[in-house]
C-alpha cells in the first residue's frame, strides 16, 4: 500500500511538472530586474543614512521603517510582527596575553555575543585546537579553570573530515568542560576581527569570549609549545529586554490562499560596521523581489509573504518569533516552504531540504538557463544550520534558497567584521539574486502540486542523522530526541 501512495503523489508531482509553464513570467521577471531593479540603489542608500542594523538599537529601529516603508512604496500590504527578548551588545574590552601574569600585553579583540554583562579573568591559556569534543578528551581535564584557545573553523592540516562546529557550539564546549574564559582565532590573514554570538540559546553565557587576529592566535599557538602563556579578559557588555520588530509584505494568493510561500533574510547586522554583504545582499534581494512582483502585477496561487527577520545575529530570535506566534495562532501548518536569503549572491542554481524538489527545481531551471545560459541549473539537497530557515526545518517545513554562487569581491573574510561596507558589493550578482529567486518565488507560488510536505517528527528525526546534525544540535539544546 506504501508504494502505491509514493507511486501516486510521485505522479502528481510529474503532472503539476508538465504542466507548469512559467516562461512568460519568468522572462518578465529578467526584464523587469535588469532594466528596473532598486536592490543595489536601495542597499547603498540604507548603508549611507543608516549604519549598522543591530537589532534593539536606534539603528535597528530605523532599518524596520526603511523596509516597512518600502514595501509600502511598492503597493503591499505590509505590517510589524513586534516581538520582546533578551538582547546583547558590546561597551568596552581588553585582551592581555604573556609569559606570566606581570608581563601581559594587550592584543586586538573583539568581544562576542552573549559574553557576561561583567567580566575580569585572569588565568593560563590551554591550546584546544579545532575546539572539538576530541579536542577535550585529548587534553585530559587541563582545560578546568583556564582559558580554552580555539580556532574558528578547521586548523589547515586536520584530518580530512574534521568537523566544523559553529562558535557558540566550540564555547558551549569550553563551559562544559570547565573552562573561565575562551579565545577564538579568526583565520583570515591581516588581522581581521569578526564578532557574532557564542551562545547557543541567545542568552548570557557564563564565560567571555573573544576573537582575535590569525597572526596574533597562531603567534600563541607556536609559543604554547614551549612555555606557558597566561591571558586576561576584561569586559564590560549591555544585556536586557529589547523591542524589535520582523516587516512582513504579503501577497495574497488567489487559489490556494491559505497555503503560504514565505521568503526571508535578516534585515538585522552587526555593529561593527554597514553589514552590506551580512545580510543586505540578502535582505534587500527579498525586497526586490517583492517589488518585481508588484511591479508586474504578477498573481500567485499560494500566498507570498516577503519576511525581513531582525534578531538573527544574536540567535535567529526573528524567525524563532514567526514561529511561537504562528504556532499560537494555529497557523503554522500554513506554511509550505520557506526560502532563505542570508549572504546569498549570484546563484547559479536552486538549494533546498528536500530531494524531492530536484523535479521541479530543474524544470524551472531549464527555463532560466534559456533566459541567461550564465545560470547553471546547479542543485543541491541538505541540511545545515544557523541562519534562519533553521526554526522552520526543525519543524519539518521545507526549506530552499540560492546554490551554487559566490560571494562579490573576496567578501566573505569581512564576514561580521569591521570591513562589511557596501564597496563590497556587486551590482549585477545582486541583480542575479533577485531575478532568479523570484522566478523560483513564483514557481513555488503557482505549480500545481508541492511534491513535499511537512516532515513527521520521525522523518525529522533521521533526516537531521542523515546530515549529521545531531550533535551540533544536542550541544545546543535543540535536540528534542533521546532526552
Amino acid at each position: 500500500m506504501k508504494i502505491l501512495f509514493s507511486l501516486f503523489f510521485a505522479g502528481l508531482a510529474v503532472s503539476a511538472h508538465a504542466q507548469d509553464n512559467f516562461g512568460k513570467a519568468f522572462s518578465q521577471i529578467n526584464t523587469d530586474v535588469q532594466e528596473h531593479s532598486k536592490a543595489y540603489s536601495t542597499l547603498k542608500s540604507a548603508t549611507e543614512t543608516i549604519g549598522h542594523r543591530l537589532t534593539g538599537s536606534a539603528n535597528g529601529a530605523k532599518a524596520e521603517a526603511y523596509a516597512f516603508n518600502l514595501f509600502k512604496s511598492y503597493g503591499y500590504d505590509v505590517r510589524y510582527q513586534p516581538f520582546e527578548v533578551e538582547s546583547w551588545s558590546r561597551i568596552s574590552n581588553e585582551t592581555k596575553v604573556g609569559d606570566g601574569t606581570g608581563s601581559l600585553k594587550v592584543i586586538p579583540s573583539v568581544a562576542l555575543a552573549h559574553s557576561p554583562v561583567k567580566s575580569a579573568v585572569s588565568a593560563g591559556l590551554v591550546d584546544l585546537g579545532n575546539g572539538l569534543e576530541s579536542d577535550y578528551t585529548k587534553d585530559a581535564g587541563l582545560v578546568k579553570g583556564k582559558i580554552a584557545l580555539v580556532y574558528l573553523g578547521v586548523l589547515p592540516g586536520s584530518p580530512a573530515g574534521t568537523a566544523s562546529l559553529h562558535r557558540s557550539e566550540k564555547t558551549a564546549l569550553a563551559i562544559s568542560h570547565g573552562a573561565v574564559g575562551i579565545i577564538i582565532i579568526n583565520g583570515v590573514k591581516g588581522g581581521v576581527l569578526l564578532t557574532g554570538t557564542a551562545s547557543v540559546t541567545g542568552k548570557l553565557i557564563s564565560i567571555p569570549a573573544v576573537c582575535i587576529g590569525l597572526e596574533d592566535g597562531m603567534r600563541l599557538k607556536e609559543e604554547l609549545k614551549s612555555r606557558p602563556q597566561f591571558a586576561s579578559l576584561t569586559m564590560t557588555n549591555f544585556s536586557g529586554m529589547i523591542k524589535a520588530r520582523n516587516v512582513i509584505a504579503t501577497l495574497k494568493g488567489d487559489s490556494l490562499p491559505d497555503e503560504k510561500i514565505l521568503v526571508g533574510g535578516h534585515l538585522d547586522s552587526w555593529d561593527l560596521a554597514t553589514g552590506a554583504i551580512d545580510n543586505g545582499i540578502g535582505s534587500f534581494a527579498v525586497m526586490d523581489m517583492a517589488r518585481s512582483f508588484k511591479a508586474l502585477k504578477l498573481k500567485t496561487k499560494r500566498t507570498v509573504e516577503f519576511i525581513l527577520f531582525m534578531g538573527e545575529e544574536q540567535g535567529l530570535l526573528g524567525s524563532k518569533a514567526y514561529i511561537a506566534q504562528a504556532e499560537k495562532k494555529g497557523e503554522l501548518g500554513k506554511v509550505k516552504f520557506m526560502l532563505n536569503y542570508d549572504m546569498t549572491n549570484d546563484p547559479k542554481g536552486f538549494a533546498t531540504s528536500r530531494a524531492e524538489m530536484k523535479g521541479l527545481f530543474t524544470s524551472w531551471g531549464e527555463e532560466i538557463v534559456k533566459i541567461d545560459t550564465g545560470f547553471k541549473n546547479v542543485f543541491v539537497f541538505g541540511a545545515w544550520l544557523h541562519s534562519d530557515h533553521q526554526p522552520f526545518m526543525l519543524e519539518g517545513i521545507p526549506t530552499g534558497g540560492g546554490a551554487g554562487g559566490e560571494l562579490p569581491n573576496h567578501s566573505g573574510q569581512f564576514y561580521h567584521s569591521d570591513g562589511d561596507s557596501f564597496k563590497l558589493v556587486d551590482e549585477q550578482g545582486l541583480k542575479n539574486t533577485v531575478r532568479y529567486s523570484a522566478m523560483l518565488t513564483y514557481g513555488l507560488a503557482n505549480t500545481k502540486v508541492l511534491p513535499v510536505g511537512k516532515q513527521s517528527d520521525e522523518d525529522l528525526k533521521g533526516f537531521l542523522r542523515q546530515n549529521k546534525l545531531e550533535e551540533p544540535l544536542k550541544i545546543a539544546g535543540e535536540w528534542k530526541w533521546d532526552k
